[in-house]
Parts: C-alpha cells; structure tokens; sequence
C-alpha cells in the first residue's frame, strides 16, 4: 500500500471467494496534494481491464464511495519473490530463469499491448501462492503504467530510483525500454543480492544510473555464468533504443535454453557454503530494502514534484524582488537625505 492506496483482503459475500481490495483516496479538489486525481485512477483502472494474462494480476470489479475508489483484485498471498527465494538454502541459476522466465513473459505481454509498468521491482513481483511445487509470479501495482503511443511523446520521473532508467532520471522521452532496464537490476540483484546502482543517497544511486555505474564484482558473482552477465550487460544500457528488448530477451540464450546441463553440472561442483552464499546475500538484501524503504507511493510522480518546485521557484523570486525594493527604497532614503 503507498500513501493514498490501502489494500486489505475481503471477502465476497455471495461466493466466499477472497479478494484483495484496494482503497484508492480521491483527490476532492484539482488544487490539492492529497489523494489520486480522477485521470490518474482512470488510467489505472483502464489499463487493468484491457490486461488478461497468468502473471499479472486480475482486476475482478469497482466500486466508488465519497471518499475512495475500490478496485477488487485477485488475491496474491504467495508473498514477495525475493523473500521466497531468500528463504531457500540454495538457488541455482536454472531456478532463477524459471522464474524470471515467468516475469518476461508477463512484461512481454504488456508491451504487445504497448503498456509499460515504469514500476518493476522485487516488491511488484508477487508468488500467487509459495506452497506449490512450481509457483506463478503476478506482476502487481499499475498505478504509474501508461499506455505508450506513437508519436506522442511521454517524459516523467516517477518510479522507485534504485529501479529508475537513465531516461527516467533525466527527463528524456519514456517508452516500453525502461521496463527492460528495471528487469536489468531485478536479475543483477537476484544473482548476488547486491544492488547495481544503490549509493549512499537518493542523489548518489540517480548519479550512478546515469552514469551507467557498475561493474561485475567477484565477490557477488564468482558463481555467476557468463550468459548470465551478458544478459544483464545487455539491458542496463543508456540508449534505449540499444537495449535488449522483451523479444530479444525471450531469445536470449540464458533464458531460452531451458535445460542447461553444463549450469547444472558447475554448480554441483561448487563448495556448498559458496551456493548458500547467494541466498544469504539476497536474504541481507531484502531484510535491508524492507527495513529502509519508504511507504510505496506510485502516485507521487515529477508532476507533482515540479509544481512544488515552481512554487518554491516563485516564492524565491518574489524574495528577490522585495529585496531590490527594499534596496531600491533604501537608495532612495539616502538620496533624499543627502539633499538636506
């Protein structure tokens, strides 16, 4: 749940069945910096009724009160994918592009529909339910997709800067590419449980994005397959229109060769402690983001930080016009006084 978006669990009346609710605060005036304005909540909503796909969450009904717009979700109880697979002892590459495999697909989805998410993270990918022997992932929160048009073109900073594209950060035109980035940090840090970017600050990690700053250490990913880093190599590009997209990441051999008995035989040759080390390291990652994160908030996006910014802009502005009035006036004094 972010600011103004509650989720709880209820029930159906007339079937039992269990749902997930999802209380959306309206903004009752265009003025004001509370709540979720009607556009913002439509697009939403719009987006979830044209999506039908077996990872991405179903939108199942709305309803609207004086104060809230409810959406009535498919209950995903499974938990986050990150905390599922930090609680196993072990995690082979193979395990990881099964699920992975599922992410892309669901992504892949969306952009043949020509939807980008502009939110992918651990905390969006969900387990429909972890009890299972093979678990489905479902791609939750669409409350900043849009809906990518040709020839219109689309600029925003929103999203979550650990996650955020370069294009993102510095306010270029967005298109379908800023997903496959964010798929990008997802697998780097499913692999070593370390972050590509994330810096001491905000501004640090969006530097470091920008600057396309990170590297392989082998600390993290001595156990990690060359195909594997190239996968990732080939995602976290500057220039999206050089990055890999959903098709060509579908065709990427690290993903497309399902059964790699070459993965298989290397990693049964490692030490155990070496294996386990990857999930532990995801482990500390995931108690870490949980811990430090701020309260989900896909709706605060640049829009409203920047008329923040011009009003403060204006009021500075209007600082320094009283100041050379005061200056102005006091020149005046002095001139007068001089005379007599």
């Amino acid at each position: 749940s972010g600011q103004f978006a509650i989720v709880r669990k209820c029930r159906e009346r007339k079937t039992g069945l269990e749902y997930a609710a999802k209380f959306i605060k309206k903004r009752r005036l265009s003025s004001s910096r509370r709540g979720v304005s009607r556009e913002e909540i439509e697009r939403e909503v719009d987006i979830l009724r044209e999506i039908q796909h077996p990872n991405i969450i179903t939108l199942h009904d709305i309803f609207e009160n004086k104060t809230d717009v409810v959406l009535i979700l498919e209950l995903v109880s499974g938990g986050e994918l990150f905390d599922f697979l930090a609680e196993k002892e072990s995690l082979t590459e193979e395990e990881a592009t099964q699920f992975l495999k599922q992410i892309l697909d669901g992504v892949h989805y969306l952009h043949s529909k020509h939807i980008a998410h502009f939110d992918l993270k651990p905390e969006n990918i969900m387990l429909l339910d972890k009890n299972v022997p093979n678990p489905r992932i479902k791609l939750i929160d669409f409350g900043i997709a849009h809906k990518i048009e040709a020839g219109n073109e689309f600029k925003n900073i929103f999203g979550t800067p650990e996650f955020v594209a370069p294009e993102i950060v510095n306010y270029e035109p967005l298109g379908l590419e800023a997903d496959m980035w964010s798929i990008g940090v997802i697998t780097y840090i499913l692999l070593s449980g370390a972050s590509p970017f994330l810096g001491e600050s905000k501004q640090e990690t969006l530097t470091n994005i920008s600057a396309v700053n990170y590297d392989f250490d082998e600390e993290y990913f001595s156990n990690t397959s060359e195909l594997a880093k190239d996968f990732i190599r080939r995602l976290l590009v500057k220039d999206p229109k050089k990055r890999m997209t959903i098709a060509q990441s579908l065709e990427h051999p690290w993903i497309k060769v399902i059964k790699r008995r070459n993965v298989r035989n290397e990693e049964s040759c490692k030490k155990p402690e070496r294996r386990r080390l990857k999930t532990t390291r995801l482990k500390e990652y995931t108690i870490k983001s949980h811990s430090s994160m701020p309260p989900n908030n896909t709706y605060i996006n640049f829009e409203r930080f920047s008329k923040v910014m011009e009003e403060v802009a204006a009021a500075e502005e209007s600082l320094r016009e009283l100041e050379r009035n005061k200056k102005s006036f006091q020149e005046d004094i002095e001139a007068l006084l001089s005379i007599y």
